[in-house]
């Protein structure tokens, strides 16, 4: 017993070294990537200072767009979520430095987050950083006032950087994946258990200007890697509802409801999922380990 709670001991001192360390680096699949709170000194490092300093070399930021965030933005802080592995992070975050630094922004007001790529901790850092803010694309730069969320901007701009952020400060922003936003909003408020109820009742309110479903396919994997597997579930379950002549959503949830026991159930959506792609070899493996194993 004490040769056990010597290991968990130094297992969790190990851990919470990790959560508190700055530029905490490791190797994912013989690639490194950054994890928990990062800073440029970091990503001047070799090999991210490849991307970083020829995106942050070659972007030509708005000059009108920066005088009048010089005025305005050194009163917020920023809090930004990226992969070190991620292309759209590749792009935007060296922009972001760029523009925050053409206006003399205090980095001490930036706060940077690097999370992972691995499956069973994805978009997720060491500290928990990202815990209950809905971080379910990379980057998310989101701008605080006085502590509190005013809005973000996700996986890449409306416009460009410099403008989303003039646009947030004016209160008329609405940014990608806002599909996300909305579901994450109705979840926070009535539960997930009313989740599908109330979205048909706000059917109108949902935004699918994407036509595609892969922003709540994206967001239900962060939440079941995240542990939040009945969350999960359900969001998938939206996703058949707004989007049920797309085969993917069908096989997303039957993937899902199988790793979780529920075969039935599983095996139902993949039957829904061969209507819609009948050659698909896939989905009819996916039948067949089911029916083997009923």
């Amino acid at each position: 017993m004490k040769i056990i709670s010597t290991y968990l001991f130094i297992l969790l001192s190990f851990q919470a070294l990790i959560s508190q360390s700055f530029n905490y680096q490791e190797n994912s699949n013989n690639k490194p990537q950054f994890l928990g709170k990062i800073n440029k000194e970091a990503l001047l490092q070799i090999p991210y200072n490849q991307w970083f300093q020829k995106e942050y070399d070659n972007y030509i930021p708005d000059t009108t767009a920066l005088s009048e965030l010089k005025t305005r933005l050194p009163s917020y802080t920023i809090k930004a979520f990226m992969g070190t592995w991620c292309g759209d992070s590749k792009r935007q975050i060296p922009r972001l430095y760029k523009i925050l630094e053409a206006i003399d922004f205090s980095l001490d007001r930036l706060t940077l987050v690097a999370v992972s790529r691995d499956r069973n901790t994805y978009k997720q850092s060491p500290g928990g950083e990202e815990e209950g803010l809905n971080i379910h694309r990379v980057p998310t730069i989101i701008v605080y006032e006085n502590g509190k969320e005013i809005n973000r901007i996700i996986e890449s701009p409306v416009l460009t950087i410099e403008k989303d952020l003039l646009h947030i400060l004016n209160d008329t922003y609405i940014p990608n994946h806002h599909i996300v936003t909305f579901t994450h909003h109705l979840i926070e408020e009535y539960g997930v258990s009313k989740l599908l109820k109330k979205a048909k009742k706000y059917k109108n309110k949902f935004t699918v200007e994407e036509k595609k479903p892969s922003s709540l396919n994206t967001y239900a994997n962060v939440l079941y890697y995240a542990g939040q597997e009945q969350k999960a579930l359900e969001v998938l379950k939206l996703n058949v509802f707004l989007f049920p002549e797309d085969v993917s959503v069908y096989k997303n949830l039957g993937d899902k409801l199988s790793l979780l026991g529920y075969k039935d159930e599983a095996l139902e959506n993949y039957k829904n999922a061969q209507k819609h792609h009948p050659t698909d070899l896939k989905i009819q493996k996916a039948i067949d380990q089911i029916n083997e194993g009923l």
